[in-house]
């Protein structure tokens, strides 16, 4: 039972139970009010008759009473009163009223008449010689109104119940079947189809927000687990020529009568592998985005610029050119060594993969919310078919590979960017651009 009323069918019908509840009060109270004014009425209509007849009785005595109790009677039709008169001995004098006279004067709430069978509103009162007066109003009217407000209350109170119970029935059944339809598809999932999605209904209800943003997690686990079927398979491919290289110069160790070559080789290829899975870990975590606990404001101009300064040196050693037009005062809340690691990836990958005599152009700039950091060259540039694995690891083109490198640094570059709010992009524009993203700071720039 206690689960029923934690349920959405229990929720509902608990409020429209309170409703009907309510309701129910409500009608108690205006009948109580409605009822409590149509008395006060008939005790000011009786009393101001009853003061009306006893002035008369001042004026001419009691004859003159029971001659304006007979022409009243005349008009009882219109006025709806009834009258009694009677002596000190208790004989009548006028009114066709059939009740007892009450022994005291005074209000009467409920006075019985007609053989018993009405019930009348009265009051009584003494005249000077003695006789006495009683003037009532049938409760026939009142009667009425407190019958037709509580047939009222009682169908609003059984309506607003069948409503909600109704009502609880409907919503706990749509609920039930959308629920039904999540549950069925993350048994799926738990069952191994990783291509389930939530359904969706195209309607703005809350159900609908939380199934797309469902689908929305899961099209992010999909994609983090398809990265993480093609890294183990790209290590396993590329690392295997590496262990193979490193295993035949142990071997030679092992066998060479002079063995300090080999064994330097050796831990040369040890070390770059290392390299490799420490650069492996490094884009794991920052892909993770636990560094954005670690953002600062920090002013992304002056942080480029001291990086292109810091390797102006190589490019011009290496006959190469570069440009550099930074807009100045672009600020960010970021990670500086990840920003510093974003800038020096992209100007070596230039550095590595263009030939001498290349001119090299990094540029900064706002566009849309968002900082643009772009780099380009006018060298041989990659195939165009070659741009949609630029940013994936291990990702290194055939005519790169006597140039060294692990195809690690771009796709470093990406998860930066992603990790700041921001994306990667790279085209062919006579030699290469690639482009890195960052959303901007609202606050002022800091340099820390």
């Amino acid at each position: 039972m206690r689960r029923i009323w934690q349920s959405t069918t229990g929720v509902v019908a608990a409020i429209g139970t309170l409703l009907a509840l309510a309701t129910l009060a409500i009608g108690a109270a205006v009948h109580e009010l409605a009822h409590e004014a149509l008395e006060e009425q008939l005790d000011h209509r009786i009393g101001a008759e009853t003061r009306s007849l006893l002035a008369e009785a001042t004026r001419g005595g009691t004859p003159a009473v029971a001659e304006l109790i007979a022409r009243r009677e005349d008009a009882a039709a219109a006025s709806g009163l009834a009258y009694l008169l009677i002596d000190a001995t208790g004989q009548p004098l006028a009114g066709s009223l059939d009740a007892a006279m009450p022994p005291q004067p005074g209000y009467l709430e409920h006075l019985r008449h007609d053989r018993g069978q009405r019930e009348a509103q009265a009051l009584t009162s003494r005249l000077p010689d003695g006789s006495r007066l009683l003037v009532a109003a049938d409760r026939a009217a009142i009667d009425d109104t407190d019958r037709a407000i509580r047939q009222v209350t009682a169908y609003a109170f059984g309506s607003l119940l069948l409503l909600g119970i109704s009502a609880a029935w409907t919503v706990g059944a749509i609920t039930r079947a959308r629920l039904n339809g999540i549950d069925r598809t993350a048994l799926a999932i738990i069952g191994g189809d990783l291509g389930q999605r939530m359904p969706v209904d195209g309607s703005v209800s809350e159900l609908a927000r939380v199934s797309i943003t469902l689908n929305r997690m899961l099209d992010r686990i999909a994609s983090l687990l398809d990265n993480l079927r093609e890294v183990s398979g790209n290590v396993a491919h590329d690392l295997r020529t590496p262990l193979t290289r490193l295993n035949n110069r142990l071997e030679a160790a092992r066998t060479s009568s002079e063995p300090g070559s080999h064994i330097d080789a050796a831990l040369a290829q040890s070390r770059e592998l290392l390299d490799t899975f420490a650069a492996l870990l490094r884009i794991s975590e920052i892909e993770s985005h636990a560094v954005r606990r670690h953002f600062i404001p920090l002013s992304l101009s002056k942080l480029v610029i001291d990086v292109v300064e810091t390797y102006r040196p190589d490019f011009e050693a290496s006959g190469r050119r570069l440009l550099m037009a930074v807009a100045p005062e672009i600020s960010v809340n970021g990670d500086r060594h990840l920003l510093q690691q974003l800038v020096a990836n992209l100007l070596d990958n230039a550095l590595r993969h263009t030939p001498a005599g290349t001119t090299v152009q990094i540029t900064l700039e706002v566009s849309a919310g968002q900082a643009e950091l772009a780099i380009v060259d006018d060298g041989p540039g990659v195939p165009t078919s070659a741009l949609p694995r630029l940013f994936q690891r291990f990702s290194i083109g055939d005519s790169s590979r006597s140039t060294g490198g692990h195809g690690l640094g771009l796709a470093l570059v990406a998860a930066i960017a992603t990790a700041h709010h921001g994306s990667v992009k790279a085209q062919v524009d006579g030699g290469l651009k690639i482009s890195a993203f960052v959303q901007v700071s609202v606050e002022g720039s800091q340099d820390h």
